[in-house]
């Protein structure tokens, strides 16, 4: 595991980055130790659980 901390994540170039990414079971793994799901929600390595935050579908942009 890295030294990165996962209460201070962001998307500056210290954020923890994807070590195993498995799209076809809709997860990925962090250097930090951190899950995180297709859905949007994370497990958190101490175990903490980080609920689906979704975007209401009315707020969604359709392509044309």
């Amino acid at each position: 595991m890295c030294s990165h901390s996962f209460a201070a994540a962001s998307a500056d170039a210290r954020s923890p980055h994807v070590v195993a990414a498995h799209p076809e079971q809709g997860w990925n793994l962090l250097c930090d130790g951190t899950i995180v799901f297709d859905d949007s929600g994370e497990l958190l390595p101490d175990g903490r659980v980080v609920a689906p935050h979704r975007v209401p579908a009315e707020r969604l942009t359709v392509a044309a």
